[in-house]
């Protein structure tokens, strides 16, 4: 797969993954651009074969997280909370609403449920994503999930 495949196949979904995660356009896209930029960069040193056997989505997706995780780290006393999108008066509204109580979920249960109801990941890929075991994300959505219950209910 060339860099331009890969590109127009997945620009959408690390673009949705990123604004799932930060909640505010400008952030998402500066995520995904900057993921691309990694993957174009890795991508250049590897042969034939081996972009073969790339599992691309699952590859691209870790970036992006990797991405936006140094961008908190980096930001964690900075980030101020109004980058938490408001609620939109053109009939989006719950969308929004919905997006800003994600975008407020501690960040692990934020991934989980993220990589699991948005973008369709099975636990074990999520796990395998993450790092952790596939018992602890099944655990991490089903928490961020009734967090997010809690508050819709609130």
């Amino acid at each position: 797969m060339t860099f331009e495949q890969l590109v127009d196949t997945y620009q959408h979904r690390i673009f949705g993954f990123a604004l799932n995660l930060c909640g505010n356009p400008a952030d998402a896209e500066e995520i995904a651009q900057e993921a691309f930029l990694r993957a174009h960069k890795a991508l250049t040193g590897w042969d034939e074969e081996r972009r073969q056997e790339l599992q691309a989505s699952a590859w691209l997706h870790r970036i992006a997280l990797n991405v936006f995780r140094n961008r908190l780290r980096a930001h964690r006393d900075t980030v101020p909370l109004e980058s938490v999108p408001e609620p939109s008066r053109n009939g989006h509204a719950e969308t929004s609403e919905l997006r800003a109580l994600v975008t407020a979920l501690p960040r692990r249960y934020r991934e989980a449920v993220v990589l699991h109801h948005v973008q369709g990941f099975p636990y074990n890929e999520i796990a395998n994503l993450l790092g952790r075991p596939e018992g602890t994300v099944k655990s991490d959505v089903h928490r961020g999930l009734a967090l997010l219950r809690k508050e819709i209910e609130s």
